[in-house]
């Protein structure tokens, strides 16, 4: 129970400051011109103005302020605020539990993670939380969803650009995509992280010439490692992705039809994608295919291990990196490049020189670029090299459109050839029913 102060006055700094703490826990003296407004003091002599009002048939306390942070008269002018708002309708304290129970940044990347995430890819879950766990979580995860700014955003941008441009992108990208499923979910009713300015990316276009070919195809055959070896060569003469390749199972290949049909699961357009194999292709593929294999087995197995129930398992090569770059300095496409940390400062040996390490000139995505680009100079279509590609937008494709010049000029020359009357031995077409 609570004391009262003097019927004809009210609480003044020397009464809070005069009041006794109690023996134990603690008790209010309420002040005798604002109803429900008074000061509590606890046992270890700490005072706080508080009122005491009804919501929606429900008691409420709520705390304004520390005394003496807090004075009497100011206390007492924020409470009849508050009661104000009250006899309109609000709930100070109801708003106050609400605002600590907002879901923040954090719970909407566990709901990301939990919902959205198993539905894509598995080398694009592992990038996403990566991307969460590094840099979204550690920097933004005690905001509260509806408060995040769009400034929030791009100083996180701005940091991560600091040390790793293209993953500062690749940062607001997810984060756009977490704030556009919060919009869904009811979190709030815009996507802060639109409009964000990204940093340039220059894509690269390198492509295999010929006699850099010749040189990788002489590398792979002296490597002894002859798992990651066949992954590489299947890469080239098929241009899947890397992760289609690794994780691939014989019960997705037809080697009597030639086709290789990859489950929606396993691509990047979610789709289920059937692209014929060429002769060399199936020449390698037949000679993987020895012994006692299943359809469900990996035609690039991995190392085997336990996994969280303590069964052995084995599951498919996860990377080819080692062996790609000795590929690489073997066949002449890398150089020697100063070593850095992750933020880009070069790493110094004992005697403060820089630490040179070998770095490839070519990825493994680029025997992508390359399969096209042997497409492209054939003169096939972009249709046709999207479609094995398996490209579901046009655009990008389009990347490849200059190498078609090479086929289309040799066209253009033979029909520039038939007009100027020195290409008299060109073969020229009489059209039926036509007559000159």
């Amino acid at each position: 129970m609570g004391a009262k102060a003097s019927k004809d006055e009210g609480l003044t700094d020397a009464d809070v400051k005069a009041l006794a703490p109690p023996e134990a826990g603690n008790r209010i003296v309420y002040d005798a011109e604002v109803k429900g407004f008074g000061v509590r003091i606890t046992k270890a002599g700490a005072r706080a103005f508080i009122l005491n009002y009804r919501a929606a048939g429900r008691e409420r306390r709520i705390t304004i302020g520390s005394w003496p942070d807090w004075k009497v008269r100011p206390a007492r002018d924020h409470a009849k605020a508050l009661k104000r708002r009250i006899d309109l309708g609000d709930d100070p304290m109801g708003d106050r539990h609400a605002d600590r129970a907002a879901p923040t940044i954090a719970d909407l990347a566990d709901r990301f993670e939990a919902e959205h995430l198993p539905k894509r890819r598995p080398a694009t879950v592992v990038d996403y939380r990566s991307i969460l766990r590094l840099y979204v979580r550690p920097q933004l995860g005690k905001v509260r969803v509806a408060d995040l700014r769009h400034s929030d955003v791009e100083k996180l941008h701005r940091e991560v650009a600091k040390t790793a441009p293209i993953r500062a992108n690749r940062t607001v990208a997810v984060l756009s995509k977490m704030l556009a499923l919060a919009v869904k979910w009811e979190m709030r009713t815009d996507n802060p992280a639109r409009g964000i300015e990204r940093q340039p990316e220059n894509k690269r276009e390198r492509h295999l010439t010929p006699a850099e070919l010749a040189r990788l195809s002489d590398a792979l055959a002296k490597h002894p490692e002859r798992v990651s070896c066949d992954a590489i060569r299947l890469l080239l003469l098929t241009g899947a992705r890397k992760a289609e390749v690794l994780s691939a199972t014989w019960s997705q290949f037809d080697l009597a039809a030639g086709v290789w049909t990859k489950p929606a699961a396993t691509t990047k357009q979610a789709k289920l994608h059937r692209v014929p194999l060429s002769a060399p292709a199936l020449a390698l593929l037949t000679q993987m295919h020895r012994g006692n294999l299943r359809p469900e087995d990996h035609l690039f197995p991995g190392q085997p291990h336990r996994d969280r129930k303590g069964d052995l398992v084995r599951g498919h090569l996860a990377e080819i990196k080692r062996v790609w770059a000795a590929i690489c300095k073997d066949a002449g496409l890398a150089e020697r490049v100063a070593k850095t940390t992750k933020a880009g400062k070069p790493v110094l040996d004992a005697k403060g020189q820089p630490v040179m390490v070998w770095q490839s000139t070519v990825r493994i995505h680029d025997l992508r670029h390359t399969f096209a680009s042997i497409l492209a100079s054939s003169g096939l279509s972009l249709v046709v090299i999207g479609a094995l590609l398996g490209h579901t937008q046009a655009s990008t494709t389009a990347r490849y459109a200059h190498l078609l010049d090479d086929p289309l000029r040799a066209a253009t020359e033979r029909v520039g050839a038939v007009v100027t009357g020195g290409g008299r031995s060109a073969e020229v077409v009489q059209i039926s029913g036509r007559r000159a």
